[in-house]
């Protein structure tokens, strides 16, 4: 994908993250296409979190454009697509390069599309020695859901394991917790790796003190 590109878009009540698991289900005539699309050319596309309308749009063409969703979103790469019945799509998909979206437009059937400049992905960064309890923590969660019998290609966590890496923990981290779309989208668009680990933290303390709120 080049740097500058029209992306199409597939705003959800969700934020992905990068390295992240996303399956869906697609039956909306405007999504059939765009995915068919992607999968025959080998091509992403972007997800980007609702913060007005449905996932689901009415039938009614006068509903077009009636979404709005936030700027900076994260390809989408199809890893498997299965067509279960004519009219359906079940696709999984992983989080790829986070983006911002500049002049998005619905077009006349209902997609959204938008030209995209890609944001830097994370460089490696170690955990430091304060935070290293977070990453054993969740080598703890993978351990504990293996032995429940889950294979690792159905674990919500995927390799490759980077258990020791700021960036890759924090983002697991944010697909595993019950947070609030809101605060996940903040913790995407946290640039500094280690910054959005400790705000991990933070999150994890107060979950463990009682709801997040």
């Amino acid at each position: 994908m080049d740097r500058d590109t029209r992306l199409p878009l597939f705003p959800l009540r969700t934020v992905l993250f990068p390295g992240g698991r996303l399956p869906l289900q697609i039956f909306e005539v405007r999504y059939l296409d765009m995915i068919g699309r992607a999968h025959r050319e080998g091509t992403p596309f972007g997800v980007v979190c609702l913060t007005e309308g449905e996932e689901v749009r009415a039938a009614d063409p006068a509903a077009f454009g009636s979404e709005a969703f936030h700027p900076i979103g994260t390809l989408a790469r199809i890893d498997f697509l299965e067509r279960p019945r004519p009219g359906l799509l079940q696709i999984r998909c992983t989080g790829q390069q986070r983006f911002r979206i500049e002049r998005p437009l619905c077009l006349p059937h209902g997609l959204w599309v938008g030209e995209a400049t890609l944001l830097p992905d994370d460089q490696p960064l170690p955990l430091p020695a304060d935070l290293e309890p977070i990453g054993l923590a969740l080598a703890r969660v993978v351990d504990d859901l293996r032995e429940q019998g889950l294979a690792d290609e159905e674990l919500p966590v995927q390799g490759p394991w980077q258990f020791d890496d700021c960036g890759w923990v924090a983002n697991r981290w944010c697909d595993l917790l019950p947070l609030p779309n809101a605060v996940k989208q903040r913790l995407l668009e946290q640039e500094s790796p280690l910054l959005r680990l400790e705000l991990v933290a933070d999150a994890l303390d107060q979950l463990r003190k009682g709801p997040f709120g």
